[in-house]
């Protein structure tokens, strides 16, 4: 009608009251498939595929009132590694915070700082360690485990594993201390370790490990988000890389 018509496409347009722009866009589907592709799309919901079950989130529920202690972050380890059903730190957070489950701490100021509470003076003096995790089309969850150090930023040693166990850890702090020697130089001046107060970091494997290295073991403080602030921005550098090569 709108070829044939002896006015302008536009004003043709006009005295049909259609837009341009949804004339055009039927025009390209038309050009594209024919009159079928004109015909009208399905409005139904959408569906996302990583959408958790109910099952699912009513399992995450009766967990977390069984460990009323743990934080959302380590319930996500605890269903990972004890229920072998992947779940990340920010579901369980959407899970408990939809039932109430959530409290902040009163008066609690968060400064921006972007350092530990005592700053470093030398390289050595202080290892930031944490896990991450990627998920690899193909070949599914794996962790990346890393140690950094604290005054000069650097990636001293890191490994990729399937879980995040204290084996995983101290793995990784093997190759940081091959690969530095500390071990060699006066005990006063080996690596304290900083960690978050995730279940790995808690065992006493661990700890047995760190006392037998004569390393000494700090933990972040619950809530403060900038003690491990440059481990963490690492760790979301390396996970945009990966999305980049499509492989998350």
């Amino acid at each position: 009608m709108v070829e044939d018509s002896a006015l302008s496409i536009r004003k043709t347009l006009a005295e049909l009251g259609i837009s341009r722009s949804s004339f055009y866009r039927w025009y390209q589907r038309y050009q594209a498939g024919g009159p079928d592709a004109l015909r009208s799309h399905s409005r139904s919901p959408r569906r996302f595929w990583n959408k958790l079950p109910e099952s699912v989130k009513g399992q995450c529920l009766e967990i977390a009132l069984q460990h009323p202690d743990k934080s959302p972050r380590e319930l996500a380890w605890h269903i990972t590694d004890e229920h072998h059903y992947f779940i990340s730190e920010s579901s369980v957070y959407r899970i408990l915070k939809h039932y109430d489950l959530i409290t902040s701490p009163a008066y609690i100021l968060l400064s921006a700082s972007d350092s530990f509470h005592t700053p470093t003076r030398r390289i050595h003096e202080l290892w930031q360690t944490d896990f991450t995790y990627f998920k690899v089309i193909g070949w599914g969850w794996y962790y990346l485990s890393t140690v950094l150090d604290d005054y000069s930023r650097f990636i001293i040693s890191w490994k990729l594993t399937t879980s995040m166990g204290a084996s995983d850890v101290k793995d990784t702090l093997d190759q940081a201390i091959d690969r530095t020697g500390v071990t060699n130089i006066p005990v006063r001046h080996r690596p304290r370790l900083l960690s978050d107060n995730g279940p790995c970091y808690l065992s006493g494997e661990l700890k047995t490990y760190l006392n037998e290295h004569q390393m000494g073991h700090t933990r972040g403080a619950p809530y403060h988000p900038m003690t491990q602030g440059k481990i963490e921005r690492y760790h979301r550098s390396m996970k945009n890389v990966v999305k980049l090569e499509h492989y998350y």
